[in-house]
């Protein structure tokens, strides 16, 4: 699989890294957390960048994470059966993600808040995560497609 993407998914796997989206967790975070997290960057990130000229090369960048999703599961150590019902999971997760924010910038606040919470119902104090991921949605708006491409730094 060609590595051209690994840019983007790295980008994005840095920011579910930022430990101040954990700090409202009232335990100790997990690999499905910070899942929920990569898949939630990763549904605004296809929200914003989605239109009839950019489609061959998000589906790319589509398969690219999930092959990469899939690859992290397995060096965790799950067997082959549990992978493919956890991937089955993970793609219906963000398929729902993608449904709830298609919108997002339509939606009252409280709508935000609502939306963000289906997703993230152990977090404390969502509201903090609601203005992270407003800001996220913002910048992602005002650069291209193509500067993600050619970039390796941070959006």
């Amino acid at each position: 699989m060609s590595e051209k993407y690994i840019h983007i998914y790295n980008n994005l796997i840095n920011y579910t890294r930022n430990k101040d989206l954990y700090k409202n967790l009232e335990r100790e975070d997990n690999f499905s957390d910070r899942l929920t997290l990569f898949l939630l960057h990763f549904s605004f990130f296809l929200k914003n960048y989605k239109n009839e000229e950019n489609k061959k090369v998000l589906q790319e960048i589509y398969d690219y994470n999930f092959r990469q999703l899939e690859l992290s599961i397995r060096e965790i150590g799950y067997g082959d059966q549990s992978i493919n019902k956890k991937m089955k999971n993970y793609i219906n997760l963000f398929h729902s993600m993608l449904s709830e924010i298609h919108f997002w910038d339509d939606l009252s606040k409280t709508d935000k808040l609502k939306k963000i919470s289906i997703f993230l119902s152990d977090f404390q104090n969502n509201k903090e995560l609601l203005e992270y991921f407003d800001d996220f949605n913002s910048k992602l708006s005002k650069k291209t497609l193509n500067s993600y491409l050619k970039s390796v730094s941070n959006p």
